[in-house]
């Protein structure tokens, strides 16, 4: 039996349950009238059922769809304006026991190199993320007290409309049972690594259907933040970034280590295939050729600021006070001590234009003031 606040998985993401939204969304996708109705529901930034969401997926009228995708675009600067938090992976081993067909560190693949990281091997591949710029470093694991939730379904395993339900169903869980949805959704898609095809794999998506996936998880779940890796091209995270990513890795490595030094053919120790391959200061100088702030902050973890205490700060627009002038005063960081001279030129006209928008008259001017202080060598400000 399906029960959003159950502490049992089987019973919140239920497969029965899960059966009948899609063939209630099949059943409504050509109601236009209705599909209008929901798109005019998503616009109060309240969210959408997982029915709700699973029929604006399944609509293929190209006006509707257009109106998706363009609300998903409003809604995304509503709660997150042109930040882009910066982020990269740090693998620790790839030793593993399962047997899982799409990830090649399953247990019976003898041709990946193994390995896994000591305590030295661990501090130097952190030192080598700092000397790139990623400073924004953590190590993270509801209930014993974890309060910020992150999740996420690959999708091309089963079929992307099973998934998409079960994943919100899974967020519609956490807000019943815990008081507060999921800090960050992911939507990594199936790729080739080692010894996986990502062509054995039939339930693969298409970038059109990839672009709506993420449209309408945006609008689904308006205040929480959506990550895309670098599995994706530079192409394909181009066209999501505006209907809904505000998280992305740059310059990453998904191989054990593979900061402090490259990793040879032979030693091929990666999870999956990279298609950015782009370094951090070049996906950075991307980011603000394009007009997004590229931010590099922790201060929400590091002032406590987590589950449901970020979101009643995004809910509230309180945001744009808090996390605004900490992603500019980050990227006046990386400018000062990483980026190549086109990046910083790119940065600080950026700076200079966005730190006139925070809304917040004192806000912006202890922010003008630590900006100055970062140009003089002073670090590590935050609200």
């Amino acid at each position: 039996m399906y029960k959003v606040d159950s502490p049992q998985a089987e019973e919140f993401i239920h497969h029965e349950e899960i059966l009948e939204t899609l063939e209630y969304a099949w059943s409504h996708k050509d109601n236009r009238a209705f599909i209008e109705q929901l798109i005019e529901k998503a616009a109060l930034c309240k969210g959408l059922t997982h029915r709700e969401a699973a029929t604006l997926l399944e609509c293929d009228q190209p006006d509707l769809i257009e109106r998706i995708f363009h609300l998903a675009k409003e809604i995304k600067q509503k709660f997150y304006g042109n930040r882009i938090v910066m982020f990269a992976p740090l693998y620790l081993s790839n030793y593993c026991v399962n047997g899982c067909v799409y990830c090649p560190y399953h247990a019976k693949n003898k041709t990946i190199a193994r390995k896994k990281l000591t305590q030295e091997e661990i501090r130097k591949e952190v030192i080598a993320l700092q000397d790139m710029g990623h400073k924004r470093l953590a190590l993270r694991a509801m209930e014993g007290g974890i309060d910020d939730v992150g999740m996420g379904v690959l999708f091309g395993l089963n079929t992307y409309r099973y998934d998409f339900v079960g994943l919100l169903m899974h967020a519609e869980h956490l807000e019943a049972r815990f008081g507060v949805g999921p800090h960050t959704i992911s939507v990594p898609r199936i790729c080739s690594a080692d010894d996986i095809d990502a062509g054995d794999f039939p339930n693969a998506i298409s970038d059109d259907i990839f672009s709506k996936i993420v449209a309408v998880i945006r609008i689904a779940v308006p205040y929480t933040g959506m990550i895309i890796s670098t599995r994706e091209s530079q192409e394909s995270r181009e066209k999501v970034l505006e209907l809904g990513i505000s998280q992305i890795s740059g310059g990453s490595r998904t191989s054990v280590g593979g900061y402090a030094e490259t990793e040879l053919p032979e030693d091929n120790s990666a999870q999956f295939d990279v298609s950015d391959t782009r370094t951090l200061d070049e996906v950075v100088n991307w980011l603000l050729e394009s007009g997004y702030i590229p931010s590099f902050c922790t201060a929400c973890y590091r002032e406590g600021r987590t589950g449901d205490r970020f979101m009643s700060l995004v809910k509230s627009g309180q945001i744009a006070n808090c996390c605004g002038p900490n992603a500019l005063m980050t990227l006046k960081e990386y400018l000062e001590d990483y980026a190549s001279e086109d990046t910083r030129i790119k940065g600080m006209k950026l700076i200079a234009k966005e730190t006139d928008r925070i809304p917040n008259p004192k806000i912006r001017e202890i922010a003008i003031r630590n900006l100055k202080d970062i140009s003089e060598g002073k670090r590590d400000f935050r609200f």
